[in-house]
């Protein structure tokens, strides 16, 4: 799916479209109201991630013109206006979200991946399985062939993005910003750690495993063949 980013602050900006990339969207993104709103009118987009105090036109004008011509795109709105009256406004406009700043990449990646759901028809799922695994999101529990497997909450939250994201490798960055909602570090271990803690729970003690390492490029979880 495609994406435009529309943000002013150029740390910010790089920081979504590495995120958002790492995280398997095709990312366009624009520094400047004006090169946003062109972008927007001309070119399709899955959804917007848009800030509010934009050099040249801002986000209220730009989403105002969107409507306007009929162009229903979703549009998350994410700036540090953070009064009710600023949210309102936006919500009124036509934004199908509205996300203040500072805030969790985890969240926001959230959010885009609801409002893609949402206007694709899809229908969320309390349930999530790969083989014998079972994922119980609404209770956060997982069991493997019917046995409990106690996770911790970081635990838990690193095994769904494996499931939700299965058959893909997913880097050592992309899993620290979607877990741990922090820039990865070469000098650290800590993303390594982790999934050796959970191989523990849920691999070591049955003959077909599901995490695999992909040696310099990251980890995948995969259905075994056993378990198809």
């Amino acid at each position: 799916m495609k994406l435009l980013v529309v943000e002013d602050e150029a740390k910010t900006g790089e920081y979504l479209r590495q995120g958002l990339t790492e995280a398997g969207f095709v990312v366009d993104l624009a520094d400047n109201g004006l090169d946003g709103q062109y972008r927007a009118l001309s070119e399709p987009y899955d959804l917007i991630v848009l800030d509010v105090m934009l050099p040249g036109v801002d986000g209220w004008r730009i989403l105002q013109t969107l409507r306007a011509v009929e162009n229903n795109v979703p549009v998350l709105f994410l700036t540090a206006r953070d009064s009710v009256a600023d949210r309102v406004k936006g919500l009124e406009l036509g934004a199908d979200d509205y996300l203040v700043k500072p805030f969790a990449f985890s969240e926001l990646l959230a959010r885009v991946r609801t409002l893609l759901r949402r206007g694709s028809g899809q229908i969320a799922t309390d349930r999530i399985q790969v083989g014998d695994l079972v994922l119980d999101l609404v209770r956060r529990r997982a069991t493997r062939a019917g046995r409990r497997i106690n996770l911790t909450s970081k635990e838990f939250a690193l095994l769904e993005l494996f499931v939700r994201r299965r058959g893909e490798v997913l880097p050592r960055s992309l899993i620290a910003s979607q877990v741990w909602d922090m820039n990865f570090d070469s000098d650290t271990n800590v993303i390594d750690v982790a999934i050796r803690r959970l191989r523990a729970k849920i691999d070591d003690a049955f003959d077909a495993k599901l995490i695999q390492t992909v040696r310099g490029m990251g980890y995948v979880l995969e259905e075994p063949e056993d378990l198809r």
